[in-house]
């Protein structure tokens, strides 16, 4: 990379794609340990907690970047009403899968329950290394 090499540099969507580039690589470990952990430990109910968990944690934070990179080129109004009209639908959809789940008994909610707390932890934290490790320009 040469001094005159900056064009990525300037594109201000750069940390949120490797942000979310950081979120679904981290994701993607913690859904393989927790698989080899909770299939261990509590079989196929415990696959099945882990598979959800991921996918309600991860998927909760991850829709919230993305929906910001969707919005990147709208106004910061605009923008503001799409990620907080999505995070209420995000609240209504959880709220009912998770009454829904509690009648079912094919997953183990331990695992449910802990994956599901890891995933947003740790897609949030990767998130947050992408932002803020990424190099950007402060002027264009």
């Amino acid at each position: 990379m040469s001094v005159l090499d900056t064009e990525g540099f300037n594109d201000p969507r750069r940390p949120l794609i490797r942000a979310l580039r950081f979120a679904a690589y981290a994701l993607i470990a913690l859904t393989v340990i927790s698989l080899m952990v909770w299939g261990n430990a509590r079989d196929l109910p415990g696959i099945w907690g882990v598979l959800m968990g991921a996918a309600i944690g991860g998927g909760f934070v991850l829709t919230t970047a993305l929906t910001v990179l969707a919005t990147s080129n709208f106004t910061p109004t605009a923008t503001m009403a799409v990620v907080l009209g999505g995070w209420l639908l995000k609240m209504v959809v959880i709220i009912l899968l998770l009454l829904w789940l509690r009648t079912m008994s094919f997953y183990d909610p331990t695992a449910f329950g802990v994956t599901t707390i890891a995933a947003l932890v740790v897609a949030l934290a990767a998130e947050t290394m992408g932002i803020i490790s990424t190099r950007v320009s402060y002027v264009s």
